[in-house]
């Protein structure tokens, strides 16, 4: 009787009336280049990211010293997040080099999906540059519904179960939204 009643009030808070479970939505994507040490291979890596992105890029630094021997506090890779129409336009390019296909292992437990670029050439409409060379990349899409920045608000509090995204709900909008095929 009770799992009954919890069935029904679950039902009634998904409606199409309640404006918080409009769909998915892509929240971010981040792209991220780690080359393991400072220097001209980063600042390639850097303005590469630059180039795809047209923004700012933010510079990664070694949180302790890596089996390889880089100092704590070392930049060692180079990341920007893209938002809006720019993140959808980025994931379209990026699915165009993996020709539509995603790895269902791809997918974690709370709806993000990451995945890499094995050359930055792959993209369409990249050129290769024999200054920067080339480079792999994460892509790393981050999904959302309405309401899921309560977390960062003042007063953070937790996003409920029924409102949560599943696995599920990311490869199904990753299907609708961009025809991507999981393998």
């Amino acid at each position: 009787m009770e799992n009954a009643m919890r069935d029904i009030r679950t039902r009634s808070v998904r409606s199409a009336s309640n404006p918080m479970f409009e769909g998915v939505r892509v929240e971010k994507v981040t792209l991220n280049i780690g080359v393991g040490e400072g220097g001209d291979k980063l600042q390639k890596g850097a303005t590469l990211l630059n180039a795809l992105a047209g923004q700012t890029v933010y510079m990664a630094k070694a949180l302790k010293r890596t089996t390889f021997g880089t100092p704590r506090g070392r930049p060692i890779g180079a990341k920007v997040t893209l938002r809006g129409a720019k993140a959808e336009e980025f994931i379209k390019l990026a699915l165009r080099s993996k020709d539509n296909k995603i790895p269902e292992k791809a997918f974690d437990s709370t709806g993000n999906l990451s995945f890499g670029v094995a050359e930055h050439i792959d993209l369409p409409g990249v050129r290769y540059d024999p200054k920067i060379g080339v480079f792999g990349m994460d892509v790393c899409i981050t999904l959302g519904r309405p309401g899921y920045r309560v977390k960062k608000k003042a007063r953070p509090t937790r996003v409920g179960k029924t409102h949560l995204l599943t696995r599920e709900d990311a490869m199904e909008f990753m299907r609708k939204k961009f025809g991507a095929e999981l393998v």
